[in-house]
C-alpha cells in the first residue's frame, strides 16, 4: 500500500512539474510574442505609411516622411515615459497592477487576433497621417475612395450577404444626394441633421423595395432592381420643379461646426474617414451578429433556411434598408462636399463600378470590400501616365481576376470554412451505391 502512494505521489509530482514548465514556455513564448508586436508598432507603420505614399510623392519625399515618422514615435514614448516618471509617481503601483492585467488579458488572445489588432493600429494610424504629406489633388482622390468604401460596404450587406443581385443600388446613393440637397436649399436644415434624415430616406425606398421584390429571385430580381435605378434617374432629370432637371441643384450648404466650415480638402478627409470606420464597425458586428449569419443562410438556400424557422421576408427587406441607409449617408456627403448634384453623377455605370469593387474585394468579406473600393478608384489614377490604356489595364486585371480567383481577393473566412466542411463531410461520406454495409 505504501509502495502504492508513493508511486502516485511520484507521478502526481512529475505531472504537475512538467505542466509548470509548459506554462512557463507558454509565458515566455507570450512575452515575446508582445515584444515583436511593439518593435513592429515601431518600425511597421513608418514603412507602411512609406509604402502608401510612395506612388503619389515620390521615393525621396516617401522616404523622408517614414523616417519622420519614425523620430516622431520615438520622441512620443520618450517623452511619455519621462512625464509618467515625474507626474505621476504616486500612482506607479495602480499602472503596474492595471499593465499586468491588460498583459494578462493579451495573453489570452488568439495569434490570429493579435495580428488582426496589430493590423488594425497600423492601418488607422497610417490613415490618420497620409495626407499630411499629400496635395489637393491626391487628398481628393482619397476622399473620393473613402465614399466608394462606404457604398461598396453597403451594398456586400445585400450582395455578398444576404446574396441578392442589386443592380440598382446607386438610386439610394442618389435619394441621399437630392434629400441633403432639397433640405438644404430650400429648408436650410444644416449637414448634420440632413445626414441621419438622408440615410432614413433611402432606407424608406430600399423597403418599398424590398416589398415589390418579395417574390423575385435570380435574373428577374436583378431586372426590377435595373428598372428602379432607371426610374430615379429619369424622376430626377424630368422633374423640373423640384429636382432643377439636368441642370442640377447648386449651392448646397458646407458642412459647419459652429463658426467652423469644412472649405478644405483634408476636412472633407477626415470627415468621410470618421463616416468610413463607423460604417466598418457597423457592418462588421452584423457580419458577426446573428441576422448576419441568416443572411448568409438565405443566401446559401431561402428554402432551407426558411424551413430552419428564418423570417426571409423580414430579413430581405431589412438587408435592403440597412444597405440603403449607408448608400444615404455616402450621397449626403457627396452633395456636401461638391456643393452640387445633377442627374448624370447616378447613372447605372456607378451601380456597376461599386459591385464590382464588392466582387473583386471578396463578397461578404469587410477587409476584401475596403481593398476592392481603394483599388478601383485609385489605380485607374496612379495609372494616369498612360491615359490611352489604363482603362484598357484596369478591365484586363478585372478580367484575369475572375478567372483565376472568382473568391474575391480576400475572400470571406466564414464562406471558406463553410465550403471545407462541405468537402470533408463530402469524403467522409460512406459511397454505398444503394447497398447496406
Amino acid at each position: 500500500m505504501t509502495c502504492l502512494l508513493r508511486a502516485r505521489t511520484r507521478r502526481f509530482a512529475a505531472e504537475y512539474c512538467s505542466r509548470c514548465v509548459a506554462a512557463c514556455r507558454s509565458a515566455d513564448r507570450n512575452v515575446r510574442l508582445a515584444l515583436n508586436l511593439k518593435t513592429l508598432s515601431y518600425i511597421g507603420i513608418p514603412v507602411w505609411i512609406g509604402l502608401l505614399v510612395l506612388p503619389f510623392i515620390g521615393s525621396e519625399r516617401a522616404l523622408a516622411l517614414a523616417g519622420v515618422t519614425f523620430l516622431g514615435g520615438l520622441f512620443w514614448q520618450m517623452a511619455t515615459r519621462v512625464s509618467r516618471s515625474v507626474q505621476f509617481l504616486p500612482q506607479i503601483g495602480i499602472l503596474l497592477e492595471e499593465t499586468g492585467r491588460l498583459i494578462r488579458v493579451a495573453s489570452e488572445w488568439k495569434p490570429a487576433d493579435r495580428q488582426r489588432r496589430a493590423l488594425t493600429i497600423i492601418v488607422t494610424g497610417a490613415v490618420l497621417i497620409l495626407p499630411l504629406g499629400l496635395n489637393n489633388y491626391f487628398i481628393d482622390v482619397l476622399t473620393l475612395a473613402g465614399i466608394y468604401v462606404v457604398l461598396a460596404l453597403g451594398l456586400n450587406i445585400v450582395v455578398g450577404m444576404a446574396g441578392l443581385l442589386d443592380l440598382g443600388y446607386i438610386s439610394f446613393y442618389a435619394i441621399g444626394a437630392y434629400s441633403y440637397a432639397l433640405l438644404s436649399t430650400r429648408l436650410g436644415i444644416s449637414f448634420w441633421w440632413a445626414l441621419p434624415l438622408g440615410g432614413m430616406a433611402a432606407a424608406a425606398s430600399g423597403v418599398v423595395l424590398g416589398v415589390i421584390t418579395l417574390r423575385l429571385r435570380g435574373d428577374y430580381f436583378a431586372i426590377v432592381t435595373l428598372g428602379f435605378v432607371q426610374i430615379v434617374h429619369l424622376v430626377l432629370n424630368n422633374w423640373d420643379r423640384v429636382t432643377n432637371g439636368p441642370n442640377g441643384i447648386l449651392n448646397i450648404g458646407r458642412p459647419a461646426l459652429g463658426a467652423f466650415v469644412f472649405s478644405q480638402p483634408i476636412h472633407f478627409y477626415y470627415l468621410i474617414l470618421a463616416i468610413v470606420l463607423l460604417t466598418i464597425l457597423a457592418v462588421d458586428r452584423l457580419n458577426r451578429s446573428r441576422i448576419g449569419r441568416a443572411w448568409i443562410a438565405i443566401r446559401e438556400d431561402e428554402i432551407a433556411a426558411q424551413a430552419t424557422g428564418v423570417d426571409t421576408t423580414r430579413l430581405k427587406i431589412l438587408a435592403f434598408a440597412l444597405g440603403a441607409v449607408w448608400a444615404g449617408v455616402a450621397g449626403v456627403f457627396f452633395a456636401a462636399k461638391y456643393a452640387f448634384v445633377s442627374p448624370e453623377s447616378f447613372t447605372f455605370f456607378e451601380s456597376v463600378i461599386v459591385l464590382s469593387m464588392v466582387v473583386l474585394g471578396g463578397m461578404g468579406s469587410v477587409p476584401g470590400v475596403i481593398l476592392g473600393a481603394l483599388i478601383v478608384v485609385i489605380l485607374p489614377e496612379v495609372l494616369r501616365e498612360f491615359a490611352s490604356y489604363r482603362m484598357l489595364v484596369f478591365g484586363a486585371a478585372l478580367v484575369l481576376m475572375m478567372i483565376f480567383r472568382p473568391q474575391g481577393l480576400i475572400g470571406n473566412p466564414r464562406r471558406r470554412v463553410e465550403l471545407r466542411c462541405q468537402d470533408e463531410g463530402r469524403l467522409l461520406r460512406p459511397h454505398t451505391d444503394g447497398k447496406r454495409m
